[in-house]
């Protein structure tokens, strides 16, 4: 988890100082190495963003720094990061979780068990672009005078006194055309 603090004091010929943590009355060591590379030289009474890491003398130290207004690390640590922590075990497990619902995702997309009772599918309406209207009314009512599903619609839709949906469904010609 980061942390933010300001640092307190800081040994330029050494390369080691010391951060108080927002909240604690506690300093925390810091060394060089846990700077981004290419950058100036920490100064006294500079904001810290940090994690805490135990150090090889078994104490917290401040590792992974980044300055006030720095969007990510100006380059890379000095020290590669360790491969462990929680840090690192959070993005392993993110990394587990990822590979085994692709996986998943695959599996089921692709039907891997062709024993198991696949799901009906959904027939989706298909929309055909209208074409101009090239019907007109002419008198006639009856299904045996159409050539068409589209020709009954369009007479049963604009032209009066028709006969041609008997059931009362909106679909007109059902046994002959629109079926």
């Amino acid at each position: 988890m980061r942390r933010h603090g300001n640092l307190t004091r800081w040994n330029q010929d050494r390369g080691f100082g010391f951060i108080m943590p927002a909240g604690s009355d506690t300093e925390l060591f810091v060394h060089i190495s846990a700077f981004p590379r290419g950058t100036s030289p920490p100064e006294p009474g500079e904001l810290l963003s940090f994690e805490v890491e135990k150090g090889p003398d078994g104490r917290d130290r401040a590792v992974r720094i980044y300055r006030a207004g720095q969007a990510k690390p100006g380059g890379s640590p000095r020290q590669p990061a360790a491969k462990s922590g929680p840090g690192y075990l959070a993005q392993g497990a993110l990394a587990l979780v990822l590979l085994i619902a692709g996986i998943w995702a695959v599996v089921v997309w692709r039907g891997a068990d062709q024993s198991a009772p696949r799901a009906a599918a959904v027939a989706l309406p298909v929309v055909v672009p209208r074409e101009p209207e090239r019907f007109q009314c002419d008198g006639r009512q009856h299904c045996s005078q159409m050539k068409s599903c589209a020709e009954a619609k369009y007479f049963i839709r604009n032209c009066p006194e028709t006969k041609m949906d008997g059931d009362g469904d909106g679909i007109p010609c059902e046994s002959q055309h629109c079926y």
